[in-house]
């Protein structure tokens, strides 16, 4: 896989030219295809670290490249244009093995933070559905876990913030970087939401919420999980 390519899939040439500016702009290198099957063997030949897709495309639709991209590499990071702003389209997008989705009129910077984001969650490594740690025990795959062997209701989103944190271990990790691998947010009117997140998950895991062991906080920048075993 080419770590540093991104593939572009847009028949529209300004479109093109001005994403080809936002990445080139980062250090990518960004290859451009102007229709669907040329998209498609691009992918394959270039083997990019992620695809932008645009779903109305020329030879062949967005969402046939998007399958056979996925049916090749199901792991490749595919980030779709969409003119679709109905939530139940929006859903049927990712169904259909999309990692994400901007809708058309889009930001380039919100599109490459998308991408990037993607990319990450991509290369992450993979950890086991069940981890232990101090006396917590985390069963992802059932959204389960325990503490000294009792169950503690977390949420859905303070569940993906503990297994983002044990997935990233000893590894200092910013508010922004938090609201785009676990919110999927790329704007950042406060950070407050990750603040009180890693709170809840203090007062529900920590020995002694007021002197975290687990869920540090670095000031000024963001939080580190340690183990702490």
């Amino acid at each position: 896989m080419a770590a540093n390519t991104i593939l572009v899939i847009e028949d529209d040439p300004r479109i093109q030219k001005a994403l080809h500016r936002q990445f080139t702009t980062e250090g990518y290198e960004v290859h451009l295809a102007g229709d669907g099957e040329q998209g498609l063997a691009s992918c394959k030949s270039l083997k990019p670290a992620g695809v932008v897709l645009d779903l109305m495309l020329p030879t062949m639709s967005g969402l046939e490249v998007c399958k056979g991209i996925k049916k090749w590499s199901p792991t490749m990071p595919v980030v779709v244009l969409s003119a679709v702003s109905e939530v139940a389209d929006k859903v049927l997008l990712l169904e259909m093995g999309a990692d994400d989705y901007v809708t058309k009129p889009f930001s380039p910077r919100e599109l490459m933070a998308r991408v990037q984001a993607a990319i990450r969650r991509a290369q992450r490594p993979a950890v086991n559905d069940r981890v232990t740690f101090g006396n917590i025990a985390a069963d992802f795959s059932g959204m389960e876990v325990f503490k000294d062997g009792e169950s503690v209701s977390l949420t859905a989103h303070e569940i993906k913030l503990l297994q983002y944190f044990v997935e990233n271990p000893e590894r200092v990790i910013t508010r922004e970087e938090l609201l785009n691998d676990v919110w999927h947010y790329t704007s950042y009117p406060t950070t407050r939401t990750v603040d009180n997140h890693v709170m809840k998950l203090r007062q529900k895991l920590e020995p002694d919420p007021a002197k975290p062991i687990y869920f540090r906080t670095l000031h000024g920048i963001g939080y580190k999980f340690v183990r702490g075993d």
